[in-house]
């Protein structure tokens, strides 16, 4: 059967790799000789055990995970770590956050729910356009946790090196761009990221956690299954998990390790990238929207300056095979995400077409 794909540029839930949904839809109806297809089976049976396990043997050996932490496959989306990780880091009531999107400030307001949280940077005043110089930030004595968004989805930026945090822990959301480079695990208390924008279909979240981090002593009130502990006890498995989103997480793993690890997927990344940035800045009518050194490779926002403009190069570029290139609905303009599994050969047809837009339109 012929199948038709478009060029993906969703920046969640966002494109996968071709070769791990071609052997997932050869798995559908009868997994590894099962005769079920992993949708209909059991979370305690041993083929899952071996489908979860292997998920979380793979994500340690491509991330190097120090074996002082703990990886937890956990459902909720970011929303609800942005109350799970005050109810058990809170242990002062005291937290720095430092607001770089939307996504942080959403964090940052949940936070304030359960304890005194501190703003103590912010690029809120240009847009979230930048990454604020966080080098010598004012952290708070009594703080028990720094928190930020590691890379902004809807505005295109990036933190290029990590906050002093001044030897508080630092937890970070890394959903837009998990596993797109290599990372220093031990350099985090909580790493954690929904995969539906790099890794795998949405509802599953993956967290990473330092093991001194992991105890009973949460915030008065916190329900079981917002208890780290629980899942760490239960090794993912307190409840039914999102078990078929977890085996197509375990399936990009193993394609991540095939194309070579992340050091070889960071190399990828930054020449698709840089291919769409040195573009948007040679054209006389695409532009870029962050400071140059604050650019993420993941998601790459531009405008026209036009609205119509930007509305009919949305319009063009979607009937040309180049969908989801629509911003978001707080910026406008377009935005470009280009996770791992967008081909070289995408970016390099999208460039083409803006090209040939741009003189049409001139």
């Amino acid at each position: 059967m012929k199948v038709s794909r478009v060029y993906n540029f969703s920046a969640g839930p966002a494109v996968l790799p071709e070769s791990v949904l071609r052997e997932a839809a050869e798995e559908m109806l009868d997994y590894k000789g099962t005769g079920m297809s992993v949708m209909e089976m059991s979370h305690r049976s041993k083929a899952y055990d071996t489908i979860i396990k292997e998920a979380e043997a793979d994500l340690r050996e491509l991330m190097n995970i120090p074996d002082n932490y703990k990886v937890l496959f956990l459902q909720g989306g970011a929303n609800l770590q942005f109350a799970m990780i005050p109810m058990n880091l809170m242990k002062n009531k005291v937290a720095d956050y430092i607001v770089t999107g939307q996504w942080a400030k959403k964090a940052y307001n949940e936070a304030k729910l359960y304890g005194t949280v501190n703003k103590i940077a912010s690029s809120e005043d240009k847009t979230f356009s930048y990454i604020p110089d966080c080098s010598d930030l004012n952290i708070s004595e009594n703080a028990d946790y720094v928190y930020i968004c590691e890379n902004n989805t809807i505005y295109g930026t990036k933190f290029k090196e990590l906050p002093n945090t001044k030897g508080k822990t630092l937890v970070s959301d890394v959903s837009s761009c998990f596993l797109s480079e290599p990372v220093d695990v031990s350099k985090y208390g909580l790493i954690y990221g929904g995969v539906q924008k790099n890794i795998g279909p949405a509802g599953v979240v993956v967290a990473i956690i330092r093991e001194d981090l992991v105890t009973d002593d949460t915030l008065p009130g916190t329900p079981t299954m917002m208890k780290y502990k629980t899942h760490v006890d239960a090794k993912s498995l307190y409840n039914t998990p999102p078990a078929y989103g977890i085996y197509i997480c375990g399936k990009v793993f193993k394609w991540l390790k095939a194309q070579g690890g992340l050091e070889k997927m960071k190399e990828i990344n930054d020449k698709k990238a840089a291919l769409l940035y040195d573009f948007l800045d040679q054209s006389n009518m695409f532009k870029g929207t962050v400071v140059k050194e604050d650019r993420s490779i993941m998601n790459v926002p531009f405008v026209t300056g036009n609205d119509e403009l930007d509305a009919k190069f949305i319009k063009e570029s979607e009937k040309a095979g180049f969908v989801n290139l629509k911003g978001h609905r707080s910026v406008g303009g377009m935005r470009a995400s280009i996770y791992n599994a967008m081909p070289m050969e995408g970016v390099e047809k999208l460039v083409d077409f803006m090209k040939k837009f741009e003189e049409e339109n001139a």
